[in-house]
């Protein structure tokens, strides 16, 4: 029973980032658009002070519905919300800002 109990609560654990991901408002730029196999690649606006956190801007890959992409570009601020689906990072809402 006690086995059962770790289990569940490590199988809960490690769906935490994604729940996470789901839920957070993001913001970065656009680097690149490949809408032949629906994918965007976006560099993830740095959240520390200057030399706090001793790394730069992250970037991405993400999977996206092509009608989505159609109102974006390369070089486009954007604000998204990313969630996990079929094990790929998937955006499931983004804007121009």
């Amino acid at each position: 029973m006690n086995l059962a109990r770790m289990m569940l609560a490590g199988a809960m654990l490690a769906a935490v980032p994604s729940v996470t991901l789901a839920q957070q408002s993001l913001t970065g730029t656009i680097t690149t658009i490949d809408r032949i196999n629906g994918t965007i690649a976006v560099r993830q606006a740095q959240n520390d002070t200057v030399g706090a956190g001793g790394g730069g801007a992250t970037e991405q890959q993400y999977r996206a519905a092509p009608g989505l992409l159609d109102s974006v570009h390369a070089g486009d601020k954007v604000t998204f919300s990313a969630s996990e689906v079929g094990g790929k990072n998937t955006i499931t809402k983004i804007e121009r800002q």
